[in-house]
């Protein structure tokens, strides 16, 4: 009885019915392990970043400064010091330097105060159909600037035939050449920018405006204040973080601003009156093949660019936590 039990116990074992091998456990993957950890995901996920930044921003940035002290011909680099920097400060550089200050000022006036407003009336509830607003006003922003610099060199011609001249001549005033004179030039440079970057904007400041809560502006008209008192006392501290990065950005797009003045002068407008840093900078190290130079001016904006942006930043409080 005992023998055929045991038989019948391992031919039941040996048909595998009931009786399961213990799994194998694998040997964690020390590799997969570091990267799983806290402590090291978040440097994973910003490597991209560091790496593009390294190659395409940092590298170029110190070889820029570099070259600013060299004269560099065709196969040839020589070591200069100061001289590129003691050629920069001539009456083109000072053109160039008053050019973009004044269109820095007016774009930041324009890309900051009009989106508020327009934010403003798309996010009140008498506007209608606001999804299609919204993606009409980003669209320009996606636009090839050379398609919009095109367009603008069309509808402001110099002719009496064009848009502009004939919207002028219903008013009873004489036809302009728009791309001669020095205001006028300015003013199609400012359009553009405003032109593609107000939708932009436009968004930045809804997204600050949706964070506002509601209680507060229904809590103020029960208090009796009026549209004009809500928007200083609520709307405009609520939006102070959003203001301060769209007026830095700005400040910044205006000093590097190129693109606009190229595509209506080809970097070449009569008596400078569309030169820019960047288009001087454009005019001397590509057009002169004086990269040396060209590199000069260059570390000279990036300077500028530096102190006006950490200056405002400070003098509006843009270094302060939230909570101070």
């Amino acid at each position: 009885m005992i023998n055929n039990s045991r038989l019948n116990v391992e031919e039941y074992n040996f048909e595998g019915k009931n009786i399961e091998e213990p799994p194998v456990q694998k040997k964690p993957n020390k590799f997969l392990k570091i990267l799983n950890s806290k402590r090291v995901v978040p440097y994973v996920f910003v490597l991209p970043f560091i790496i593009s930044f390294l190659i395409l921003t940092l590298y170029p940035a110190i070889q820029a400064f570099v070259m600013s002290f060299q004269r560099i011909l065709p196969g040839q680099v020589t070591f200069i010091g100061f001289q590129n920097y003691e050629r920069i400060f001539n009456p083109s550089f000072f053109k160039a330097l008053t050019n973009t200050t004044i269109y820095t000022i007016s774009t930041v006036v324009v890309l900051v105060s009009v989106p508020i407003i327009l934010a403003i009336l798309l996010d009140s509830k008498f506007v209608k159909f606001k999804t299609l607003f919204r993606s009409a006003l980003f669209i320009p922003s996606l636009t090839s600037v050379v398609v919009a610099g095109i367009i603008f060199r069309l509808v402001f011609a110099e002719s009496e035939s064009s848009i502009a001249n004939q919207i002028i001549g219903i008013f009873g005033v004489d036809p302009v050449s728009w791309q001669y004179t020095g205001w006028s030039g300015m003013l199609l440079m400012v359009l553009i920018a405003s032109w593609r970057w107000m939708g932009v904007n436009i968004l930045y400041f809804l997204a600050g405006l949706q964070n506002i809560p509601k209680e507060i502006y229904e809590s103020a008209e029960i208090d009796g204040a009026n549209i004009f008192q809500r928007f200083r006392h609520i709307t405009l501290p609520f939006l102070k973080p959003i203001i301060i990065f769209v007026t830095t950005i700005s400040i910044i797009g205006g000093f590097r601003v190129f693109e606009e003045s190229y595509v209506l002068w080809q970097g070449n407008s009569p008596g400078n009156i569309g030169l820019t840093l960047v288009g001087y900078l454009y005019q001397e190290g590509i057009q002169q093949n004086d990269l040396g130079f060209g590199s000069a001016i260059g570390v000279i904006v990036l300077i500028l660019i530096f102190i006006v942006s950490i200056l405002y930043l400070f003098l509006t409080g843009g270094f302060k936590r939230g909570d101070e």
